[in-house]
């Protein structure tokens, strides 16, 4: 693991990740914790779990890529062992994004019926070809 300070100790899923605060631990690595939603709190649905990764930072661009190297394999992991063909992978940046806890982490959210897991509305639309080819060129400037 990476020798730099990693957890925040005010930090609620610091404080899980260093077993502070109990959870149902599903898969631990050096790099990340994952922990089934506490049921009643705000889970979606049954087995909707999370991947919290213990390097403290409020947005993805935050966290080192070390500690996100494996969130991708155990979040397959647990989408297979959740038992149903759809679900959703999530991971919400700021507060228009919809992210309520100020440490990077993904969902894996089972979609076992309509009535159940993350519904999704898509503010969809059509831009130009020439709005696009300015995106496409501000993108590749940054890259």
């Amino acid at each position: 693991m990476a020798n730099r300070p990693s957890l925040n100790a005010e930090c609620q899923f610091c404080k899980i990740v260093k077993g502070d605060v109990p959870s149902f631990k599903l898969i631990e690595t050096d790099y990340s914790c994952s922990i089934l939603v506490d049921v009643g709190r705000w889970t979606l649905s049954r087995g909707h779990a999370l991947i919290i990764p213990k390097f403290h930072g409020e947005k993805l661009a935050d966290i080192p890529d070390e500690y996100l190297n494996d969130t991708l394999t155990i979040a397959k992991k647990i989408a297979i062992a959740q038992g149903v063909e759809d679900y959703n992978i999530l991971q919400n940046n700021g507060p228009l994004a919809h992210q309520e806890v100020k440490h990077a982490h993904f969902h894996v959210i089972p979609k076992p019926s309509t009535d159940e897991g993350l519904g999704i509305r898509w503010n969809s639309q059509t831009p130009s070809k020439e709005d696009l080819q300015m995106v496409f060129e501000e993108i590749i400037g940054r890259l």
